[in-house]
């Protein structure tokens, strides 16, 4: 008969969470100043202050440890941490990733070309999206790089209505890179 192993799960083993903000039994301090809905401000006891918040079924928070005597607000925690986490998600959400999208010319780009590139260009500003406009110079064509930055000014100059200049062309290896942002 074989035997059976029973693997238990292994990993890292879990806490129970410490609080970040030091409430009810587990405040120390001496005495509190002490806000909140229907609470007169003012400084208690620690006790007293416990009082009041579980008299009005809610809790007592430290809000600021630093100041003399500590600020403690009494509120609901589990409420209060809701609102703080919506609060750095907005902000989260807010502080959008930079989207950069890149546009390849050539030294000898001609108008239809041009056009078409510039149109996407656009587009790509209006969206949002950093631009990175190029000019590949392949083999000896690194000759014409005043053509290139010809080329590359003449297309800041017709998204200067959509975006501004980050950085004026500059020669990189074989590449000449210019960057523009959005305006907003």
């Amino acid at each position: 008969m074989a035997k059976r192993f029973h693997h238990r799960r292994r990993g890292p083993r879990r806490e129970p969470q410490e609080d970040k903000h030091k409430i009810n039994e587990k405040i120390t301090y001496p005495k509190l100043r002490v806000v909140g809905e229907d609470v007169e401000p003012a400084i208690y006891s620690t006790k007293e202050a416990l009082k009041i918040a579980l008299d009005r079924g809610l809790d007592l928070v430290v809000i600021t440890e630093k100041a003399d005597p500590p600020v403690a607000k009494v509120i609901d925690y589990k409420k209060f941490l809701y609102d703080q986490k919506k609060k750095q998600k907005e902000i989260a959400q807010k502080a959008q990733k930079t989207v950069v999208k890149e546009i390849r010319f050539g030294p000898n780009t001609d108008d239809h070309d041009y056009e078409f590139k510039r149109k996407h260009a656009e587009n790509f500003l209006k969206e949002g999206a950093k631009l990175k406009a190029y000019v590949f110079f392949k083999g000896r064509s690194i000759v014409f790089k005043d053509k290139g930055e010809i080329l590359l000014l003449r297309l800041a100059q017709d998204l200067e209505d959509l975006g501004k200049v980050e950085s004026l062309p500059k020669l990189e290896g074989k590449r000449m890179i210019m960057m523009i942002a959005p305006k907003k």
